[in-house]
This record gives C-alpha cells, sequence and structure tokens, in this order.
C-alpha cells in the first residue's frame, strides 16, 4: 500500500523478510559537524534486485553509500550488508562486494595489464575472461597507461576491475558520470549481467533516471538527507499525476486541490502536478474548464517530487518585463 503524508513520503512496506537481504540499514544518521547529511535512514535491499538510490546533489547518496563499504562511520544507527555490520566487514564478506565509487579513481602509473593483477591480489575468485572481455569491449589496450584514458576509457577498467570477481553485491556510486550513450549502454548491460543469477544485487545511485527506468526493479528518493520514496520503480511514476486545465476567462483556484507539489500558470492553461490522492479526481472535476492527464516519466516524476514547491513561472518571464520597460 502506498501512502502520503505531510512529509510527502512515497513507501511499500511488503518488503522481504530480514534473511532475504542483501542489506540492511535501520535509522542511519550521519552527521558533519551541525550539518546532518543521512537523517534517521531506514531501508532494506532485497536480495537479487537492482535498486536504485535517486536524490540531488548533496542529499546523502555517497554518505551513505561510504558508511555502507565501511569507508565511513555512522553518527547513529546501524548498517547490516550481506548479514554482516557495515562497521566491521571481514575480509571474506569484501570480496563479494564489487565497488565502484563515483569519478573512477585509478592508479595512473600503472598499466591497465598491471591494474588487473593488482586487483586480482585482493580477490580469491578471479575471472580473467570477464576482466578481458570488458576491455576489448571499450577497446582498451592492456599495455596503455591507465592515467592516459579518457573519462569513457578509465570507466571502462574499473568497470572490468569491478565485475572480474564476479561480486555477489555491486554498489555503483553514479556510474554513468561522463560516459557517452554507447558506453553508459555498455554499463547497463553489464549490470543486467551480473544479475542474471538470482543471488547478484545491484546497489546505484544515478543522476540519469532514464537509465535508472530502464534497469531498475525498486528505488529509494532522499531528499535533504530524509527517506522520501521507497518502492518499485512503477509504483512511483503512477503516484505523481500531471494535469492540464484549459480554461476561458478567470482562473480555477487550484490552491487547495488534495497533494499539490507545484504548478505552472499561462495565459489559458494551468498545469498542475499532484500526489495521487483519493479526492483527488473529485476535486479535479469541480474545477471549471478542460482537464487533460499527462503520463509522466521517472525523471519528470522525481523533478516534480523532489523539486521546488509551489507556483511556477517561466524564468525569462522577468527579463522580458525588464527588457519591455527600458
Amino acid at each position: 500500500m502506498i501512502y502520503f503524508v505531510e512529509s510527502k513520503n512515497i513507501s511499500n512496506p511488503t518488503l522481504p523478510a530480514m534473511n532475504e537481504n542483501a542489506i540492511e540499514i535501520n535509522s542511519l544518521t550521519r552527521y558533519f559537524g551541525t550539518k546532518c547529511a543521512v537523517n534517521q535512514l531506514s531501508l532494506q535491499i532485497p536480495k537479487g534486485s537492482i535498486f536504485g538510490l535517486l536524490g540531488r546533489n548533496g542529499a546523502g547518496k555517497t554518505t551513505t553509500i561510504r558508511i555502507l563499504m565501511g569507508l565511513m562511520s555512522p553518527t547513529r544507527g546501524s548498517a547490516r550488508v550481506l548479514d554482516y555490520d557495515c562497521q566491521s566487514l571481514p575480509p571474506e564478506a569484501r570480496e563479494r562486494i564489487g565497488y565502484l565509487a563515483e569519478g573512477h579513481h585509478i592508479y595512473g602509473w600503472m598499466t591497465l595489464r598491471e591494474c588487473g593483477k593488482f586487483q586480482s591480489s585482493f580477490f580469491r575468485k578471479w575471472n580473467s575472461d570477464i576482466f578481458h572481455s570488458i576491455l576489448n569491449h571499450f577497446r582498451l589496450d592492456e599495455r596503455a597507461k591507465a592515467g592516459n584514458l579518457s573519462r569513457g576509457q578509465r570507466a571502462g577498467l574499473c568497470l572490468a576491475l569491478t565485475l572480474a570477481p564476479e561480486p555477489e553485491l555491486l554498489v555503483l556510486d553514479d556510474p554513468a558520470l561522463g560516459l557517452d550513450p554507447v558506453a553508459r549502454r555498455s554499463l547497463l548491460e553489464s549490470m543486467l549481467y551480473v544479475t542474471r543469477k538470482d543471488n547478484r544485487t545491484i546497489l546505484f545511485s544515478s543522476h540519469l533516471l532514464s537509465d535508472v527506468e530502464r534497469v531498475a526493479d525498486r528505488i529509494a528518493v532522499v531528499h535533504q538527507g530524509v527517506l522520501r520514496a521507497d518502492c518499485p520503480v512503477e509504483t512511483f511514476c503512477d503516484h505523481i499525476r500531471q494535469y492540464v486545465i484549459r480554461y476561458n476567462g478567470t482562473a480555477p483556484d487550484i490552491s487547495t486541490l488534495p497533494g499539490l507539489l507545484h504548478s505552472f500558470r499561462t495565459d489559458k492553461e494551468i498545469s498542475v502536478t499532484c500526489v495521487k490522492d483519493d479526492a483527488l479526481k473529485a476535486a479535479l472535476e469541480k474545477l471549471p474548464g478542460e482537464i487533460i492527464e499527462v503520463p509522466l516519466g521517472l525523471e519528470d516524476a522525481f523533478v516534480s517530487y523532489v523539486g521546488e514547491r509551489g507556483e511556477k513561472s517561466f524564468f525569462l518571464e522577468n527579463t522580458k518585463h525588464q527588457e519591455a520597460t527600458r
């Protein structure tokens, strides 16, 4: 069941039992000085799923991922990864996790072959065929220096290093950042390849919501450190509704529409975006004019949900007005 409350949360409490989760987060909180980056975050990520972690810049996504990887301590709360406390992950747990950090960090003085040899020394299980296949797919020469690679090539190398151990859990922090469409497609195909087995799980953050919509089973939306949504992609899109109201004469009053997120007004139309509510349809039918529902994809639904609330106007209107009065 999905619910909408004053804090603008969308959630789905129908979750697997604890032993079916790859990641379990309980009231996770992290402060940097007086700034709260992650606030009472509780989340369960089922095994075998592709889970998208979404939010604007500064929402707390990378902080959450770094805590999960044991690279940062929480101020309060706890998290378990593959049934281990994330603050004390033993080597046998870490070798079951593939982590691709934001920015695709590499040792630039190494050749690609040396990068693979160095990385493989940390894993008892290492599939050289996967490593070489991904390098070939990105047309990378193993003799080349890693520091001379382009951004897309560097991402290909990092992907090869991350997937070669055939991780049970793959954690990707904005992996498609800076990639061209061809490289992004290769990344998505690789993600789907990793989860071809039921026990493989992916947690990834991304600002490219079309990619998330294409591959994710479930998403969590974090806004200013607070969990605002946790549900399948289709459920999230279904619960953000946009309507265009076309009218003649006086504009209708839309301020009392249930679940109103924001509106955009022109001379003859008002576009309103609302969270789905049982009373919304009846309220719309009482307004004068023609009402047209506009389907929303994940990107539009996400922007509407975490964007600024209230009535919007075209941002160049003030510029036009200033030019007209000169």
